[in-house]
């Protein structure tokens, strides 16, 4: 087994020099660097990392907290996580609470027993209190959903006006009857889309009417479900809006299984924009989230705050944008 020393040796140089050097870390000349470097190649030296990183008291590991893994909406999310920290040399510990809270609560106690040096939460069900207080003590960084007042790190959108912007396209439309399948509203996201499908429908003068809100729980199974419901009125919607694209393609399969036609009969918006939403027939509108770029940025945040660097602001709000497909259609106005 080639050690250090036998590097040090065949370079003529000390083992704290090639120690440098394999860290990229204090001074070493040009040419004694190539010395070193060829002197590794040579012997095919491989640098124990661990004992390295167990030194510094680092694990060269970031955790990300995903609710459901399942969600394809988060695999974009990863990308751009994965993106930047291998950049730096880390790599992504993955957890999955399935939307349980102490699985979340479980996978904060890996952050305090140090198993890794920092922590990406894509799911924020804990309270703030244990949140705020894990976040004075390690680095965390929480992106996709956010916490209202909180001091966290945060990347996110803004969940309201994106839900305004999709319910106002469907009823610029010509759509008045608009029913709305919410994700969990013990969740913020699921609530902040909800409050701004209201406040389109209020602003348009048109009328919320309880019946045709339900609550989901973002699965396909829950669109094709309570779409069922909304189809057993005696007067069904004209569109629906659903709090993602998940639940917006069980919906339309709901639909299609009552020999209705989207969007000949009823016009469907989702949010999100999965990849299965564009190729899925018909195409679902939905509002896109630049979900490359929320992940890109929280691991940006999360290296700055692992390294001890002044963040020039916690709060990241990015641009989303309405992706019109084939799953609207104008209401044909009554004459």
């Amino acid at each position: 087994m080639v050690r250090i020393v036998d590097v040090a040796k065949m370079a003529n140089v000390s083992t704290a020099t090639v120690s440098r050097v394999i860290s990229n870390t204090g001074s070493v000349k040009s040419g004694t660097a190539e010395k070193v470097l060829e002197a590794i190649q040579k012997l095919n030296y491989q640098p124990n990392l661990l004992a390295r990183q167990l030194r510094r008291l680092e694990t060269k590991t970031i955790l990300v907290v995903v609710p459901d893994i399942t969600n394809t909406f988060f695999s974009n999310v990863l990308r751009g996580i994965e993106a930047i920290a291998s950049e730096h040399g880390y790599q992504v510990l993955l957890g999955d609470t399935e939307n349980i809270v102490e699985r979340e609560s479980g996978y904060l106690t890996i952050i305090r027993q140090k198993k890794a040096d920092g922590m990406i939460l894509l799911t924020a069900r804990s309270s703030q209190n244990l949140l705020e207080e894990i976040a004075q003590e390690y680095p965390v960084v929480l992106a996709c959903e956010y916490i209202e007042g909180s001091k966290l790190p945060t990347v996110s959108i803004d969940n309201i006006s994106s839900a305004r912007k999709a319910a106002d396209y469907l009823i610029g439309l010509g759509h008045k009857r608009i029913a709305h399948i919410s994700g969990p509203l013990g969740v913020v996201v699921g609530r902040d889309r909800l409050r701004g499908f209201q406040q389109a429908m209020i602003q348009n003068g048109l009328t919320v009417e309880p019946f045709l809100v339900q609550e989901g729980d973002f699965t396909f199974e829950s669109g094709f479900n309570l779409m069922m419901k909304f189809l057993a009125l005696e007067h069904p919607p004209t569109a629906v809006f659903a709090a993602n694209d998940e639940m917006a393609i069980g919906a339309v399969k709901a639909i299609k299984s009552k020999r209705l036609k989207v969007p000949e009969d009823i016009s469907v918006v989702g949010f999100d924009d999965i990849k299965f939403a564009s190729v899925f027939e018909p195409a679902i509108t939905t509002i896109a989230q630049p979900t490359f770029e929320l992940g890109k940025i929280a691991m940006e945040l999360l290296l700055k705050l692992m390294n001890n660097d002044e963040l020039e602001k916690k709060q990241y709000m990015l641009e989303d944008k309405l992706v019109v497909r084939e799953s609207c259609k104008a209401l044909e106005r009554e004459m």
